[in-house]
């Protein structure tokens, strides 16, 4: 039996996408003769809770917790929401942010690098080389975001020889919301250097994305492999489809997710289709930034609007399966063409067709292309929009509508803890 040990800050209870990706890995890894180890911090502030992913969490899992400081308690003495705002990603546009944003930011940004759980790292590393003299373990394994995670493993490689698997479930210095962070040059400058020392000293990188996967191999001659995110055979009741004509998102939409275009074709259909109308129902699941908020109310669309708010897992996936269409949306910017979220995949096998939106060339597109789960549009693309949206409420007037996907089954949970054993495996042999 191998043994790995896991270094992951987001972990049950801890809600959100963060939390799913390593805690299914280690629901399935003994499948594949490997015994996970968990480390976690003791005391963390995590953002959104999920109480419900803590019976996810195998029988016997050894699961390690060591205290961290988290500056963010001490910046809710000056605002508790601008902090939790901040802590969700939900960051308004510079020209709405208020002088606390822009100073938390700016401090963030500049003072916490490459993030707020730094902190974490030393005590981290002097905990676990001791453990690590004392228990035989055959690779250590970071995830990140937060990426001071991966500098606890280089730490560690360094000091005790071992080999480090590097997971990656966003890019660093090139993911979205950097340049918002009001980095300094020699911030911005000793972000890369720590990339660039992560990425060399790993025997071996884990990324999410093509995309990703391209940008790091131009950054580094360490082997990259995508293993993307999955959905799980979730044992659910028979769900039954909404009666109203519900368009619906689930997870937070931050600022940059705002597609004005979506919300003016969706007035639109409404003003020239009276059936259209009364059946619509606009339904986001999960935090919304005001930004986007203001922008679905100017377009006209209060009365079509319900805001369900963060919800445990579960609920979301009950949600998936019954609404009429989902709604997938990224930010415009190249900087998010790597950026494939884990609930299309579970969008995907809820059978409900998907309307995705973001920048050309995301790697989210030839995904629901390949997998005829959807369809993808750009944001500019407003005639396009319309016209399916039009097309899927008439399939939903005759009962047929449906999505008809195929080659999915290599996204499940299970056969991706098969591809990344298979990785671990490899890396352990190369010793």
């Amino acid at each position: 039996m191998v043994k790995v040990l896991i270094i992951t800050y987001y972990w049950p209870p801890a809600g959100g996408p963060g939390v799913q990706r390593w805690l299914k890995f280690v629901k399935y890894f003994r499948d594949f003769d490997i015994e996970p180890i968990v480390y976690v911090p003791e005391n963390p502030t995590y953002p959104l809770e999920d109480t419900s992913l803590l019976s996810e969490t195998p029988e016997g899992i050894e699961v390690l917790k060591q205290p961290i400081f988290e500056p963010y308690r001490f910046a809710q003495v000056f605002s508790k929401k601008e902090t939790k705002t901040i802590s969700k990603g939900i960051i308004a546009g510079a020209a709405k942010q208020s002088f606390m944003q822009r100073l938390l930011l700016y401090i963030r940004g500049n003072f916490f690098i490459p993030d707020a759980r730094k902190f974490w790292v030393k005590p981290s590393v002097r905990y676990l080389e001791k453990y690590l003299s004392e228990n035989k373990i055959d690779t250590i394994i970071t995830t990140g975001p937060p990426h001071s995670v991966h500098l606890i493993g280089k730490e560690l490689k360094q000091q005790t020889g071992l080999r480090w698997f590097a997971d990656f479930r966003d890019p660093w210095t090139t993911i979205g919301y950097h340049d918002k962070l009001k980095l300094t040059k020699r911030s911005m400058q000793k972000h890369i250097s720590m990339e660039k020392e992560v990425l060399s000293t790993a025997d071996h990188i884990v990324v999410t994305s093509f995309t990703t996967q391209k940008e790091f191999k131009a950054i580094t001659n360490t082997p990259v492999s995508v293993v993307t995110n999955g959905y799980d055979r979730e044992s659910i009741p028979e769900t039954i489809l909404d009666t109203k004509f519900t368009l619906s998102h689930i997870g937070s939409l931050l600022s940059g997710r705002n597609p004005e275009n979506l919300w003016k074709a969706l007035y639109d259909l409404t003003k020239e289709n009276e059936a259209f109308s009364e059946a619509f129902q606009l339904q986001l699941v999960g935090a919304v930034s005001d930004d986007v908020l203001s922008s679905i109310r100017e377009a006209g669309l209060s009365d079509f609007l319900e805001l369900k708010g963060y919800v445990p897992h579960i609920d979301a996936i009950k949600i998936q399966r019954s609404s009429q269409v989902l709604l997938l949306i990224e930010i415009d910017s190249k900087d998010t063409r790597c950026i494939i979220p884990g609930k299309l995949f579970e969008y995907m096998v809820s059978k409900r067709p998907i309307i995705a939106l973001g920048p050309a060339g995301a790697d989210v597109s030839k995904l629901i292309f390949d997998t005829n789960s959807g369809c993808f549009f750009e944001y500019h693309e407003y005639e396009k929009i319309k016209t399916q949206i039009l097309e899927y409420f008439v399939q939903f007037q005759k009962g047929t509508l449906a999505s008809h996907v195929i080659g999915v089954e290599k996204y499940s949970r299970r056969e991706l803890t098969r591809s990344i054993s298979g990785l671990l495996k490899e890396v352990i042999i190369r010793k």
